[in-house]
């Protein structure tokens, strides 16, 4: 437990509508700095299969490279969004944008995947700060009645930076006088552009107070979800689901989180207030993030390869074909974050996402090797949409049903379930995925393709055009069949929607209504 004293800060500037461009000014910075934290995420995605080749990687290391990401973004969010409640926010997201830039600036130098795997790791400490840290920032400075008007845009920039990034890692590997490298540091620049802006533009008060951070509960809830990812990624591959492994492994992982509960239920300042969970809308509001995460990244990941392989496209045209995705977010999250703003009302918009998000993960599961591209688009698009619609409101309903001062742990828990999902989605949807082609390529070509290439990403160009339209079969089957096994999941995040009751959004900024959970206290 580490005692320390919070530094003064300038006071925040008035929030109202005359202040709205001082606004837009602080959370430009955060804008940035969000964007290029979520590139990094799917930025790889196109470049995977050249990134694989030229550092000879297998089917389990193309997993890995993304979730190792993920997994780093996820632990760490309860940490930084408790420490934003404790410590000088502006301070925590430069220092989440410093470890980015190391993480980023390890991983373009990479000469294998082991130091790429360890590089990611630090690029997802620092993207797990922005993460948690962006919309603690603007529930503090701005009313949930107007957040709405905000979040849209914040949505908008989490959508493209998560969909965008294979069209940029698309182009980036295409382009022969740059490479896949550049996929890691072309973030560089743009995130020292964030701190600067940050450094000059966002003012928040600091409280001068005593705290304890619970590094204990922030360890073993690290420990307990590696442990279950790094099951869920190797089970159905490197060894069978039913198997002792899978018992140390899965029971392991659920021993220590039981042991993290019991952990921060005596905690004097605990990662995740387990109080939280009492309220409704905070815990429905986790079920729904949990499982829009899963859709989210698991959906835009394995769909790039369905493009490259299945599909026989180049990487910048990947990219290209996931543009109806990042259309489908943006206008979804801006009009509805708008709406919310302009009407005060919330609700419909969360269960029409999950309406839209069920009938998107629904369409893409009946994909295959002759899917046309207009039909490909479409079905994008209404997944993009309907993400679009909930992701961010979530946040927005749980924020405004929580007291002032649990705002951060509360947008921190959120944005924790959401990435644990999409790292949950990416590892056991990838290990599904590879167990799947190893089968079908089993029953297609052999023993001996099936334990081959069901291991390795294959290089379609490099092989006969009878194999290739074996394998390129193979590869749009199992990417169905990941999207069908969505469609119940999404269904669920549905259920939770629409048992979570909607409440007159707040008019005060986040500080405003600490200063008057502080005065009613002092009385």
């Amino acid at each position: 437990m580490t005692t320390t004293t919070a530094q003064p800060e300038p006071a925040a500037a008035p929030t109202g509508p005359t202040s709205r461009r001082k606004v837009l000014q602080a959370l430009s910075g955060l804008m940035v700095g969000m964007f290029v934290s979520i590139l990094a995420s799917t930025v790889v995605a196109n470049a995977l299969p050249r990134i694989i080749t030229d550092l000879q990687g297998s089917q389990t290391v193309y997993t890995w490279i993304v979730t190792s990401e993920l997994l780093a973004m996820t632990a760490t969010v309860p940490l930084w969004g408790k420490m934003a409640d404790l410590y000088s926010k502006k301070l925590l997201i430069q220092l989440s944008l410093g470890l980015f830039v190391a993480g980023s600036l390890i991983a373009g130098l990479t000469p294998n995947v082991e130091i790429l795997i360890v590089s990611r790791v630090v690029q997802g400490v620092g993207a797990g700060g922005m993460t948690a840290l962006s919309m603690v920032v603007m529930a503090a400075m701005i009313p949930p009645r107007e957040l709405g008007r905000y979040a849209g845009i914040f949505g908008a920039v989490f959508g493209v930076g998560t969909v965008a990034g294979p069209l940029i890692g698309g182009l980036l590997v295409d382009t022969p006088w740059l490479g896949w490298r550049w996929c890691f540091l072309i973030g560089v620049p743009f995130t020292i552009v964030a701190i600067v802006l940050l450094q000059r533009t966002l003012h928040l008060p600091v409280v001068r107070k005593q705290v304890k951070v619970d590094y204990l509960g922030a360890f073993l809830i690290t420990l307990g979800v590696s442990t279950l990812l790094v099951w869920s990624s190797l089970a159905g591959n490197q060894f069978a689901w039913a198997s002792w492994w899978t018992v140390g492994l899965a029971g392991g992982g659920l021993a220590v989180l039981a042991l993290a509960v019991w952990v921060e239920s005596k905690a004097a300042e605990p990662i995740i207030p387990l109080s939280l969970f009492r309220n409704r809308t905070v815990a429905l509001a986790t079920v729904a993030s949990v499982l829009v995460g899963v859709a989210m990244f698991g959906g835009t990941v394995f769909l790039s390869q369905y493009f490259q392989v299945a599909l026989g496209k180049s990487p910048t045209v990947a990219g290209l074909m996931s543009l109806p995705m990042v259309f489908g977010l943006l206008v979804s999250s801006t009009v509805a974050g708008q709406l919310i703003t302009k009407w005060g009302r919330w609700k419909g918009f969360l269960v029409a996402g999950g309406v839209v998000m069920l009938a998107g993960m629904g369409l893409l599961s009946t994909i295959d090797g002759q899917t046309s591209t207009l039909l490909l688009s479409v079905y994008m698009a209404v997944l993009g949409i309907g993400v679009g619609m909930l992701m961010q409101n979530l946040v927005l309903a749980a924020q405004n049903d929580v007291p002032a001062h649990d705002l951060g742990v509360t947008t921190s828990v959120l944005s924790f379930f959401r990435s644990m999902g999409g790292a949950v989605g990416v590892s056991a949807l990838g290990a599904v995925l590879a167990n799947r082609i190893t089968t079908l390529m089993t029953e297609r070509l052999g023993p001996m393709a099936g334990g081959g290439e069901g291991q390795s990403v294959p290089d379609i160009s490099k092989l006969p055009a009878p194999v290739v339209r074996v394998i390129q079969d193979v590869y749009a089957t199992a990417t169905a069949d990941l999207f069908l096994i969505g469609v119940p999941l999404t269904a669920l995040a549905l259920v939770a929607v629409l048992f979570i009751k909607e409440k007159p959004l707040n008019t005060l900024s986040g500080e405003e209504r600490l200063a008057q959970e502080r005065a009613t206290a002092a009385h």
